[in-house]
């Protein structure tokens, strides 16, 4: 699959443009600022390519742990709220919280190349969404991940954070 396009508008960018989220908040200048994008041909899915700096090194030139997670809670969960939105005919998206990460590490990620994310939706169930998401650098998938997402309703801390 080619690069994403980086002309186009993220979701992040076109439905939280004020976000301040370290791992995909447009406005936050020191935070990691993902962007996902829809991929054409699948409905329920995003894409992200994004180059971490030699300050995201977890050793040499490899990437944190840490940070490959925060990627993925944040990739996975734009992909959450993605599928609800269209699932329900909606126009602005839900507020989504992670209920539930887990991030499996199946070699380290060099950082000398972009790293991709990808994220499918797998099920949903009323407000609750379940996303897998692969971390691939050079053709090799270094990282998998799987998630359960919740809409939140008014009262929450995080309801209105887009």
């Amino acid at each position: 699959m080619p690069m994403a396009d980086e002309g186009a508008r993220s979701v992040q960018e076109r439905f939280a443009p004020r976000g301040t989220c370290f791992g995909c908040g447009p406005a936050n200048p020191k935070g990691l600022r993902i962007r996902s994008l829809p991929i054409a041909d699948e409905p329920d899915a995003l894409v992200c390519d994004w180059t971490p700096e030699s300050h995201h090194a977890a050793y040499e030139t490899f990437l944190n742990g840490g940070v490959i997670g925060s990627i993925f809670d944040c990739h996975a969960n734009w992909a959450a709220t993605w599928h609800l939105m269209r699932r329900d005919g909606l126009d602005t998206p839900p507020c989504t919280v992670t209920a539930e990460l887990g991030v499996r590490f199946r070699r380290p990620t060099p950082m000398d190349a972009p790293v991709r994310l990808e994220a499918r939706t797998v099920s949903s169930n009323g407000s609750r969404v379940e996303v897998e998401a692969t971390l691939t650098t050079g053709g090799e998938v270094t990282a998998i991940c799987t998630g359960t997402f919740v809409a939140v309703e008014p009262g929450h801390p995080a309801y209105h954070r887009w």
